[in-house]
Parts: structure tokens; C-alpha cells; sequence
């Protein structure tokens, strides 16, 4: 763990306030749902809460499923990690944080089809620019995103996969409301 130098006081409701430097570097943002645990040393620690991360399992599944209709790279992210990786180049996107790029998308609850000449990487270090990608939205919030990562072949984002895609963001929502 590392000390930050912070020191900060519960006010009468039990609030702390978290400083803004921590959450732009953190990407904490108003609204973020956090995990508090208890160390045996009497640490309290809070960590960012990720639904998506909870269905990692299903998410990869899922994943994995659509990267082999499509024939294209797969992945499944939270609004701050890539939780999910398939097809190939998945070893250097999995666990990585998202760009800002992608992150932007997300905040703007929109989908992305690749137009010719833009090229948007998911992560640092990501073989492929993205082709497509579908936020996954519950109840009106952003979650995360399914990323369809472009192909060697220069892969077109057809109706076909941009429906796949849609449906797959779609699938992992629902699950994520129940």
C-alpha cells in the first residue's frame, strides 16, 4: 500500500471526503459505486465496485463466443479495466486499463462503428484498433462495453457484427440487472 500524505477528518455524518487528485487519478467519478473492506490491521480500504467484474466468468464466455462467429478479437470491460479477453491478441489487452478514448465513448452511452482512416486503440499496448464497440448499459448507467477489435484483413463494422456486438453488450446488461 502506499501513503499519499492525505490526512482527512470524518465529519458528524461519517463522510470523508476523498481528494480530487486521488479521484482523477483513480478515475473516481461522482456517482462510482466503491467496495469497502477491513483489513485484521484495521485498515479500512475502499476499491472502485465493478458489476462487470463480478461476471468475469460469463463475460469471458460470452466473449469468447462472439470472437468465434466473428473471426475478430473480443473484449469485455468495466468503465476502467478490460475484465475479458478473446480471439487473438487477447493477451496484451487482458486486465489492462482502457484508453481515454474509449472511456470517452463510453461516457457518451453511444455506439462506435470504425470509420475509415480513425484509429482508436482500447488499451496501451492493444494489437488492433477498435472496430466496434457497444456500451453496456443498466438501468440508465454506463457498466462497461463489449470492444470488437479490428482484423489483419481490415475488417468492415457490417450491420451483421455491429447487431452481434449490440446483442452481446445487450446480454451482459441483463444479466447485470437480475
Amino acid at each position: 500500500m502506499k501513503a499519499t500524505g492525505i490526512v482527512r477528518r470524518i465529519d458528524d455524518l461519517g463522510r470523508v471526503v476523498i481528494p480530487k487528485e486521488i479521484r482523477r487519478t483513480q478515475r473516481i467519478r461522482e456517482g462510482d459505486p466503491l467496495e469497502i473492506f477491513l483489513s485484521h490491521d484495521g485498515e479500512v480500504i475502499f476499491r472502485k465496485y465493478s458489476p462487470v467484474g463480478e461476471l468475469a466468468p460469463m463475460a469471458a464466455q460470452c466473449g469468447e463466443v462472439l470472437a468465434k462467429n466473428l473471426g475478430l478479437a473480443v473484449l469485455v470491460c468495466d468503465r476502467d479495466h478490460i475484465v475479458a479477453a478473446a480471439g487473438p491478441g487477447r493477451k496484451e489487452c487482458e486486465g489492462q486499463r482502457i484508453s481515454l478514448p474509449l472511456e470517452q465513448m463510453m461516457s457518451d452511452r453511444r455506439f462506435y462503428a470504425q470509420r475509415p482512416g480513425e484509429t482508436l486503440y482500447p488499451c496501451e499496448g492493444a494489437p488492433r484498433p477498435i472496430l466496434l464497440a457497444a456500451p453496456i448499459l443498466v438501468q440508465g448507467d454506463i457498466t462497461g462495453a463489449v470492444v470488437v477489435l479490428a482484423g489483419e484483413d481490415g475488417s468492415a463494422p457490417d450491420d451483421c457484427r455491429q447487431q452481434q456486438t449490440r446483442l452481446t453488450a445487450a446480454f451482459l446488461a441483463r444479466h447485470l440487472e437480475s
